[in-house]
Order: C-alpha cells, then sequence, then structure tokens
C-alpha cells in the first residue's frame, strides 16, 4: 500500500483545511495509507474531531505555526523528519503556504520518493506590504524546486504562480477544492423555511458573505456599499456568516453609516446551509481567493453570485452568465452589481439556473477524479511499487 504523509499547519472552519481532510478521505477510500500532520494548539479542536470522525489519520506537530519562527520552524522541520523517518512515507503533500515549506525541506532531506505541493491560494497580493510579499515570493520559487507537483485550485491560480517565476508549466496540475453539490441541493431547506429559521423577512433582499472577518475577506467594502445598496434597493439586508478580529470595526462603521439595522453577524456556525438556502445573492468583495468553496456552494444551490476580480474567483464566475464580477478596493462598483440584481429579479433567476450548471465543474466528484488522476500519474512517473 502507498503511503503518504500530508502537512498542513491547522485545521480550522475555513476552505482550506476541508479541502485538505476531503482530500485525505478521498485518497484512503481509493487505497492510500494517509497521515495528516497538523498543529492540534493552531487548530480548532471540533475540526479536528471531524476530521478524526471522518477516518483521518491525525499526528500532532506541536511547532507547526502560521507564523515564521526560526526556532519553531526549525524544529517542526525535525519533527517532520522523524515522523518521515518512522512511517517512510512514499508520497508527502503539503498544503498551504507556510506548512509548504517547512514540509517541502523536511521530504527533499529525507529523500521522500514523490513531493506534491498544493498551496490552496497564495500571498502574492493582498496580505502583505511589498518587501514581505517578495520575501515570500521567493522562499516560493526556491521551494517549487523541491517537488514534483504543484496543484492549483484554479488556471489562473497556475497563471499567477508561473508570472512570479514559481516552478515550471510541466509541475501544475488544477484540481478545484470540490463541493458536494448533490449533496448540498438534497440538504438544503426551502428559501420560506430558511428565512424563517433565520428570522429573516420573506420580502427582504438578502445579500450573504461567509468567511472570517478579517481583511483579506474584504466584507469592510460590502459595509461600505451598503447605504448605496439600501438607497437602491430599500429592503436589502446583509448576512455575514462567521467571526473573526474585523467584526466589531465592522459594525462600529455600520453604525457610522446609520445601516447598523442592515446588517447582522451570526459568529462561528456549524450550519452554512440554511444561510445559503435563505440568499438572495452571495457577495465575496475578497482581496485574494485562492477559489472559494462558498461561491460554488451557493451556486450549485442556484444562487448568483457577485465577487471581485481577484484570485481564483474570475475562474469560478463568468461573469453575467451565472453572476457578476467587480473590480477589486472597489465598494460603488460592488453596491451597483448588487442594485442591479436586486432590482431585477428575472435576471438574478436567469443567473442562478445557469449557476447550478457552473457549479459542476468544481463538484466532488470532478474533485477526487483530478485528483486521483494526479496520484496515479505520479506513482507510474517514480516507479512507486
Amino acid at each position: 500500500m502507498i503511503r503518504v504523509l500530508h502537512v498542513i499547519t491547522r485545521l480550522t472552519v475555513g476552505g482550506s483545511p476541508e479541502n485538505t481532510v476531503a482530500t485525505v478521505v478521498a485518497l484512503a477510500r481509493a487505497g492510500y495509507a494517509c497521515t495528516l500532520a497538523v498543529s492540534f494548539r493552531e487548530s480548532v479542536e471540533a475540526v479536528l474531531e471531524d476530521a478524526r470522525r471522518r477516518g483521518c489519520r491525525l499526528v500532532d506537530v506541536p511547532s507547526l505555526g502560521r507564523e515564521v519562527v526560526l526556532a519553531s520552524d526549525v524544529a517542526a522541520v525535525y519533527r517532520l523528519l522523524r515522523l518521515i523517518g518512522a512511517d517512510r512515507p512514499h508520497i508527502v503533500h503539503t498544503h498551504t503556504s507556510k506548512a509548504g515549506f517547512v514540509g517541502r525541506l523536511a521530504a527533499r532531506i529525507a529523500r521522500v520518493p514523490a513531493v506534491i505541493h498544493q498551496p490552496h491560494g497564495h500571498v502574492f497580493y493582498g496580505y502583505f506590504g511589498p518587501r514581505r510579499t517578495a520575501v515570500y515570493t521567493a522562499l516560493e520559487r526556491r521551494a517549487a524546486a523541491w517537488c514534483d507537483r504543484i496543484i492549483t485550485l484554479t488556471e489562473r491560480g497556475t497563471d499567477e504562480h508561473l508570472a512570479r517565476g514559481i516552478g515550471s508549466p510541466a509541475q501544475y496540475v488544477t484540481v478545484p477544492s470540490g463541493v458536494p453539490t448533490a449533496r448540498l441541493r438534497a440538504t438544503a431547506p426551502s428559501r420560506p423555511v430558511a428565512r424563517a429559521r433565520l428570522g429573516v423577512e420573506a420580502e427582504a433582499y438578502l445579500v450573504v458573505g461567509f468567511g472570517r472577518l478579517v481583511p483579506i475577506k474584504g466584507f469592510d467594502l460590502l459595509v461600505e456599499a451598503l447605504p448605496r445598496l439600501r438607497a437602491g434597493v430599500p429592503t436589502a439586508r446583509v448576512l455575514l456568516v462567521g467571526d473573526g478580529p474585523e467584526r466589531a470595526a465592522l459594525e462600529r462603521r455600520a453604525e457610522v453609516l446609520g445601516v447598523a439595522d442592515r446588517l447582522h453577524v451570526t459568529g462561528i456556525v456549524t450550519d452554512v446551509v440554511t444561510p445559503l438556502a435563505a440568499a438572495d445573492v452571495v457577495a465575496a468583495p475578497s482581496r485574494n481567493e485562492g477559489m472559494g468553496r462558498a461561491l460554488v456552494e451557493a451556486m450549485a444551490l442556484g444562487i448568483p453570485v457577485v465577487g471581485a476580480s481577484v484570485g481564483g474567483i474570475p475562474a469560478v464566475v463568468v461573469d453575467g452568465e451565472c453572476g457578476r464580477l467587480v473590480p477589486p478596493e472597489d465598494p460603488e462598483a460592488l453596491a451597483r452589481a448588487l442594485v442591479e440584481l436586486g432590482r431585477d429579479e428575472p435576471f438574478r433567476e436567469k443567473l442562478g439556473e445557469a449557476a447550478i450548471g457552473r457549479a459542476e465543474a468544481f463538484s466532488t466528484a470532478v474533485a477526487e477524479a483530478k485528483m486521483r488522476a494526479v496520484y496515479e500519474a505520479l506513482v507510474r512517473e517514480k516507479r512507486i511499487l
């Protein structure tokens, strides 16, 4: 049996951890013996428990951290080397930037036969200043030489890596973050039921945003757009599904703008299907986005998306076909697009119908088949077993 060591910094609520766990589970079903190395203290216990329940074998690497701390990073490499020495994996598969560098370095030192890196996006813009971004980009260039495959979530992600001199075209394969589209449709409540659960009026025009309340998600832009949205569509409401360090600032800004009564923040929730089913439109004003699982989830339920034209969003949302794309950092353009869909229900419904078909390109079935093909090709190429 082919042994695989997956490495990720942390398991928290979000697209990258969910994609990682789903990949481990799918590969195990396909006959691979997978272990997932992760820092338990950096993770959310409920997410760790969910991964265990789904059959993941987890190993704690306490020194794995999201931030760059030299002593901890060296300790993480040492711990991974010991783990590789004990388990002797045929493949090391790293996830996200930090674990990707540490894990690939350990795999190179240990001479693991095959190495895969899956960045789940990138940090080339929207996160840091120019100097820090340049350092991280240089590290990605170096680490690209230590792996056989680099898996991006969209073709646009590949292009953005290659444009910065990271790896060669032959290394790249695109595998989306698979969304269980059919299961979502089967389990989603009806719109009236979903709205009743949330206490949202039947006649409200409901715009929903999903994700951690951090600057990269751009929800401050959505709050800035809210006065214009209310003026254009008087029944408009914005629901932010998530929590994070920006919550208080977003709520304060809504008060200053006089739209506090139009903004509601849920905090962390385990049920994202209900707010999805209640939405008229899902907004993603991100400053960077690998792919956007929540966007595909919305589209699978026939809900159009208004997203910023950054990262992988334009690879998911086709402007004027299944949603709207707007320039990043532009609350006025965001408001215009949301008002357009709020005023034109037939157009909104047309976009939603097309979105259902578009979402299938990012389904679990498609993602699992593509990931198996990556592994099968690499096993043949490296003559593993």
